[in-house]
C-alpha cells in the first residue's frame, strides 16, 4: 500500500471517529449552526436598510460575506480539535499507531468538511428567510457550493497547523481571533470596498476572504447588472483569485502541518 493510499484510509477511520464524536455531543453543532444564523438576521434587518449596495440589494450582497465568514470561524474548529488531542495527548496515542503520519490530520480536516456543508445548508436556509435568493443556474450554484467548501478545506489545513503549535486549546482561541477578525472584517464581506479608506480598501480588495464572498456572490447569482465592475482585478476575477489562494494554501500548509504533526509531544 502506497503512503498515499494508507494515509487517505487511516485519515477516513478517523474522519468517522470524529463525526461519531461529535454526534454524541449534538450540542456542538447546534451553535455552530445557531451562529451564521444570528448573523444573517442581525446584518439583514439592523444594517440592511442603511448600507448601500451600488445597483444591487443588500440582503442579496450580505449572504456571500455571511459564507465566508462562517466557513471561516468553521475552519478554526478543526485546528480547536487538533489543539484539544494534543492537550489530551491524544496525538501520542495515534503516534503509537502503525497509522501514517498524517492520518490524524487528513481525518480531521475531512471530517469538518461534513460540518461546513451543514452550515451552508443552515445559511442558505436563513438566507432564503431574509429574502435571499439564488439567480444563476443550478450547475452555477453547485459550483458556488463546491468552492466555498474547497476554500474551507484548505483553511482547515492553516487552524491545524496552529493547533499543533500552542501550548492549549485557551492560547489557540486566543491566537486565531487576533487573525480571524481583521480577514473577516477587513474584508468586502458586509460592506463594499469603495467607500473604505485606501488603504484600507486596498487590503480589502487583496484579501482572500473577500475574494471568496465576491466569488459566491457571482456563482449565486447575487450580483445585479446594474452593480458596477469593481475595479480590482481580485475582485473583478474571485473565483480565480479564490482558486489561486485555495492551491497556495494547500501547497504551503498541508507539509507544514505534517512536519509539525512529527515534532509534536505531549505537553
Amino acid at each position: 500500500m502506497t503512503t498515499a493510499i494508507k494515509a487517505l484510509s487511516d485519515g477516513a477511520i478517523i474522519a468517522q471517529r470524529n463525526l461519531i464524536k461529535v454526534k454524541r455531543m449534538p450540542e456542538v453543532i447546534v451553535m455552530m449552526l445557531i451562529s451564521p444564523f444570528m448573523f444573517i438576521l442581525l446584518f439583514a434587518f439592523v444594517f440592511g436598510n442603511v448600507i448601500n449596495i451600488p445597483g444591487g440589494d443588500y440582503r442579496q450582497f450580505l449572504l456571500g460575506g455571511i459564507f465566508a465568514q462562517t466557513i471561516l470561524f468553521g475552519a478554526t474548529f478543526t485546528g480547536l480539535g487538533v489543539a484539544e488531542d494534543v492537550q489530551k495527548g491524544i496525538i501520542d496515542r495515534y503516534r503509537s499507531l502503525p497509522a501514517a503520519r498524517s492520518a490524524l490530520l487528513v481525518g480531521r480536516t475531512t471530517s469538518d468538511i461534513v460540518y461546513n456543508l451543514l452550515s451552508i445548508g443552515v445559511m442558505m436556509l436563513a438566507g432564503l428567510v431574509v429574502g435571499w435568493r439564488i439567480g444563476s443556474s443550478v450547475g452555477e450554484a453547485i459550483l458556488g457550493v463546491l468552492l466555498l467548501l474547497l476554500f474551507a478545506y484548505a483553511f482547515s489545513w492553516v487552524m491545524a497547523y496552529f493547533g499543533l503549535l500552542v501550548p492549549s486549546v485557551e492560547v489557540f482561541n486566543s491566537a486565531t481571533a487576533v487573525v480571524i477578525f481583521p480577514l473577516t472584517f477587513l474584508a468586502t464581506t458586509f460592506v463594499p470596498a469603495e467607500p473604505l479608506p485606501v488603504v484600507v480598501r486596498t487590503f480589502a480588495e487583496w484579501n482572500p476572504v473577500s475574494a471568496i464572498a465576491q466569488a459566491s456572490r457571482e456563482l449565486f447569482g447575487n450580483i445585479s447588472p446594474a452593480t458596477p465592475v469593481p475595479p480590482s482585478w481580485p475582485l473583478s476575477h474571485p473565483v480565480t483569485y479564490s482558486l489561486l489562494w485555495i492551491v497556495g494554501i494547500l501547497v504551503v500548509f498541508v507539509p507544514l502541518a505534517i512536519r509539525q504533526y512529527g515534532r509534536t509531544t505531549n505537553r
